[in-house]
């Protein structure tokens, strides 16, 4: 098959703003991991989005939005090209997710916010999460 054929069936099965493997064939250049701490399992199936700040408006501009996976993780929610230099923000629908298991929150949502100056290096910027609290740091 060539590869515009795959293109466009992988177009077909996965929107352009969902998180997956398939982002880019040498893997995205940031990815997340969210643990839910309070119970030690992983925090899937939870929504989040990723913004870049556009400094000319000084406005958010959406590029991907995205849902953890089993294991928590969601990596597909940049390509290396799109990936430069700026201030991106990743909001996670904290709330939703809490609902969804039955339990109330402090936080509706957590909107982590940070800057890349060298986008040829790879980031991971796991959440740690408990109903009334969050941690975060940048990983490797």
């Amino acid at each position: 098959m060539s590869s515009n054929r795959l293109k466009r069936i992988k177009d077909h099965i996965l929107s352009e703003n969902q998180c997956s493997e398939m982002a880019t064939p040498e893997g995205s250049p940031l990815t997340t991991h969210v643990l839910n701490t309070a119970e030690g399992v992983p925090g899937s199936h939870m929504a989040l989005s990723l913004h870049r700040l556009d400094t000319s408006l000084a406005v958010w501009s959406l590029l991907s939005t995205g849902v953890t996976n089993d294991d928590g993780r969601c990596t597909g929610l940049i390509t290396r090209e799109a990936f430069i230099p700026g201030m991106y923000k990743m909001r996670f629908e904290t709330g939703e997710y809490w609902e969804h298991r039955g339990q109330k929150c402090f936080y509706p949502y957590v909107e982590v916010v940070f800057t890349i100056t060298d986008s040829t290096k790879k980031f991971h910027v796991p959440l740690l999460l408990s109903c009334f609290s969050y941690t975060t740091y940048r990983g490797s």
